[in-house]
């Protein structure tokens, strides 16, 4: 328990450091930690919270079933037993005409069948005419009607209210869809979407034994019913999918259901607990150098302390209430700040979520406040605590003394707490090993190359030809070697920090705007003949289309690995069963697509026996360069060795395959031909060329692109939005090294003025000494990053890592200058102090 003395002395001590500005640094630093964690945390929390409360808003439902034949009547009767609504849809591609009278033209579009109740969760939107206002609607078509988007209207010429044939069925346009919540992401609902009544569909005479159709039973609690009614239906279907009695069975989950986002999403959601904890990092290394600082200062406040009696255990618990009570307040302005930022991010991120996120949890908040007051324990009490336990005389003498058992096992103590903190912060245990161990390792180089620095440049600069300004700072750094190393070691690590975010944040923003740039091919053109080829692309040049994917296409199904014949049965993983039981797409090229990278193996141009095969597809089935592949494409048998493999990116918006013979001409195997472009922005592009390639299947992705790229500006907002944080807080590290040695300074300048030196030259000695320590710290902290970030890119985010070679360059250039704009205004007081003031304040 505290005494009243010990509480009075405490108060007393916070009020009087609170006033003269010596807790400013401190409380600056924990509470921008506290809000960049806290910010990134309340609105991670309102995000899970709302999608496990609403996840059914982007299914349909609050679980999804899908099938590749009719949904089993056990689904329908399990969801009955467990008093589940359900409501049922069927998706599958087809061709829509205009009528005759109409033009008769014809459109790839994506056809669902949807039932009574439809959807079961989220909003369906639709409008009377194009550009109407929405009309929010709780059920799908009428019998005898259908409704579909505005790029069918366009692309068959036909308004509200027109027939449209949908195979032998002809049924009425009545609205234009304008939100429909479970679109999904499969390659045919890129296409424009027709939705009917499901009692209409028989008629459309559509569905035929070997349709790729796709049934999914969509189903939800009830008003008033259990979410772990739902639960237990998902976790009865998983199981009966476990047993495999049944084949292209599914549960559908968010993330299965929205793949196009998820990589952008996460790495969006790394990259950002990544910047809050590079921010509680540079706050710790702030923290100790500002407690240090603050130690310096309280000396000879310590000292009357001990000479007048007061007990080390009084002057410990004094200082450990005040930090204490400067942790809370620190952590509470940090958590207001991140819950005012985090009401940014949700602005930022709006419309990703079609749903009101609800209000966040207390976790973060007590999560923030951990993270200061641990800060203020781990890394500013143990210096502090040195001033209790050292004797009076080495406290008058103004030496801290050296470390006790006692501030050594808090330090130990609040090292190790902050960093289990950050590893639960980081959300992904790789990220905040590699974020938290690369400084730690980097923090021990730093100083170690420092010190090594130091020593050699006392025999760098010759006293009798260098400058006597550079003298004087060269020899100034070498008397006090473990300041420099400590200003050294703080400079790089606060540089470290800035530099990587810097250099990651370039690389990942480039990497998601690579993926859809402005350019990026919004059509897919299928089964064009081989005799419609030269027409074709004569076509597109004449519309002003210049760059554009041209690839054979092959359908083959993989028969035999090494001369063995295969089946779904010899595989245990239902994607690989699923790979096995249908064709592949095929291609051949004498060169690689320029948008893959080779994994493993060679590409040799023209390889008679060569198989290039995609690096998902080999892991999934197993495969290994030297295998040898046997396709079965339309009953003419071709097999090749593997010779290459190769990484693809399917969400770059480009033609892409899992096979690929390296050959320019396979003559004796069947095939059509693939195109991607970007469309013109003429009106009637698409209409044209169906007109004059009537058999082709032209796709659609313009919508899905632009939601991609709406999504990605929303993420990079966010990025750069909490970026900010990172930066200040580096920059408080970078002024409370320079000022850390303040005290150590005017004692120094003290005895030069009074030797006789100017302010001119303490002046040049001054920036000297800053722009060296400045430029070693930069090098040192670019050279780190380089190594940290190619760590992160490979390994965490999943991009190709390109540092370009003048990072150290720039790194050395920046450290300076921002090393010497920080002892510009850190220091400044040190010059202008008058002589004898200075030399009063030396000898004290």
């Amino acid at each position: 328990m505290f005494t009243p003395s010990t509480l009075l002395l405490a108060w007393r001590q916070t009020l009087r450091d609170f006033r003269s500005g010596e807790l400013r640094l401190l409380i600056v630093a924990v509470m921008l930690a506290v809000a960049a964690l806290t910010a990134v945390g309340f609105f991670a929390d309102r995000l899970k919270t709302g999608l496990a409360r609403d996840a059914g808003q982007l299914l349909g439902g609050d679980a999804l079933v899908a099938t590749d034949t009719p949904t089993p009547a056990a689904f329908v009767e399990r969801a009955r037993q467990q008093r589940l609504d359900t409501a049922h849809s069927v998706s599958f591609p087809s061709m829509a005409r205009a009528p005759d009278e109409r033009g008769g033209a014809s459109r790839l579009v994506a056809v669902k069948a949807v039932s009574a109740g439809y959807p079961l969760r989220g909003r369906l939107e639709v409008a009377d005419a194009v550009g109407a206002a929405a009309q929010a609607v709780r059920n799908g078509p009428a019998r005898g009607t259908v409704w579909v988007d505005a790029g069918v209207l366009d692309a068959l010429q036909l308004r509200l209210g027109d027939p449209l044939l949908l195979g032998d069925a002809r049924l009425r346009i009545a609205k234009v869809i304008l939100i429909e919540p479970d679109r999904g992401a499969g390659f045919m609902s890129f296409s424009p979407r027709v939705m009917l009544h499901q009692d209409d569909l028989p008629a459309t005479g559509l569905i035929q034994p070997a349709s790729r159709v796709t049934y999914r039973l969509a189903v939800a609690a009830r008003d008033g019913g259990r979410r772990g009614d739902v639960q237990a239906f998902v976790q009865w279907a998983e199981a009966e999918i476990k047993t495999g009695k049944l084949r292209g069975v599914r549960v559908e989950s968010l993330e299965s259901g929205r793949p196009e986002m998820r990589q952008t999403l996460d790495r969006a959601e790394k990259f950002l607990n990544l910047v809050a904890l590079l921010a509680a990092l540079l706050a710790a290394v702030a923290v100790a150098i500002a407690s240090r600082d603050f130690a310096n200062r309280h000396l000879d406040e310590c000292a009357m302390l001990r000479v007048l009696g007061q007990a080390q255990r009084t002057i410990a618990a004094s200082y450990a209430l005040e930090f204490f009570a400067v942790g809370l307040f620190a952590s509470a302005l940090g958590i207001a700040l991140g819950y005012a930022v985090h009401h940014g991010f949700v602005v930022l991120f709006a419309g990703l979520v079609e749903t009101a996120l609800p209000p966040p949890g207390v976790w973060p908040a007590l999560f923030g406040l951990g993270v200061g007051l641990t800060l203020l324990f781990g890394f500013g009490l143990p210096p502090v605590l040195q001033l209790s336990r050292v004797p009076p005389l080495r406290v008058i003498r103004r030496d801290v003394g050296e470390p006790k058992a006692a501030s050594v096992l808090v330090l130990a103590a609040g090292a190790l707490g902050f960093a289990g903190l950050l590893l639960a912060a980081s959300s992904d245990w790789l990220l905040g090993l590699i974020a938290v161990g690369g400084f730690a390792a980097a923090v021990l180089v730093f100083a170690l190359l420092a010190w090594v620095a130091v020593h050699v440049l006392r025999r760098a600069v010759p006293e009798a030809r260098a400058p006597r300004w550079l003298v004087l700072a060269t020899r100034q750094v070498c008397a006090r070697p473990a300041f420099a190393v400590l200003q050294v070691s703080a400079l790089s690590v606060g540089l470290l920090a800035l530099v990587l975010l810097v250099l990651l944040r370039t690389d990942l923003i480039g990497s998601w705007r690579a993926a859809t740039p402005p350019d990026a091919p919004d059509r897919f053109v299928i089964n064009i003949q081989p005799d419609q080829g030269e027409d074709f692309r004569r076509h597109l040049q004449q519309a002003g289309v210049a760059r554009y994917d041209w690839y054979p296409m092959i359908r083959g199904r993989l028969v035999a690995i090494n001369g063995r014949d295969i089946s779904a049965g010899d595989f245990q993983e239902d994607r690989a069963k699923r790979l096995v039981d249908r064709e592949f797409n095929l291609s051949h090229a004498a060169e690689m697509p320029p948008h893959n990278e080779l994994a493993g193996g060679r590409w040799v141009p023209e390889e008679a026996d060569g198989l290039s095969v995609e690096a998902g597809l080999a892991e999934t089935l197993g495969l290994k360069l030297g295998d040898r592949l046997r396709f079965d494409i339309a009953g003419h048998l071709s097999e090749a060795r593997i010779t290459s493999l190769r990484t693809v990116d399917w969400a770059s918006m480009r033609v892409n395959f899992f096979v690929m013979f390296p050959q320019a001409q396979l003559p004796d195997l069947p095939s059509t031909y693939i195109a991607a472009f970007k469309a013109p922005a003429a009106p009637g592009f698409d209409a044209a060329l169906s007109r004059q390639f009537p058999n082709i299947t032209n796709v659609d992705v313009s919508a899905s692109i632009g939601q991609v790229q709406r999504v990605l500006d929303q993420v990079i907002r966010a990025v750069e939005f909490l970026f900010g944080f990172t930066l200040a807080a580096g920059l408080v590290v970078l002024f409370a090294a320079v000022v850390a040695t303040r005290e150590q300074r005017t004692r120094e300048f003290a005895i030069m003025r009074a030797m006789g030196a100017g302010s001119v030259l303490l002046g040049r000695v001054q920036r000297a000494e800053l722009l060296g320590v400045g430029a070693l710290a930069g090098l040192l902290a670019s050279a780190a990053a380089v190594g940290v970030g190619w760590g992160l890119a490979r390994y965490v985010f999943d991009f190709s890592w390109s540092a370009s070679p003048w990072v150290p360059l720039a790194g050395t250039a920046a450290g300076a200058v921002l090393a010497l704009a920080a002892g510009w205004w850190g220091l400044r007081e040190v010059l202008r102090r008058p002589v004898v003031e200075t030399l009063r304040k030396a000898a004290a």
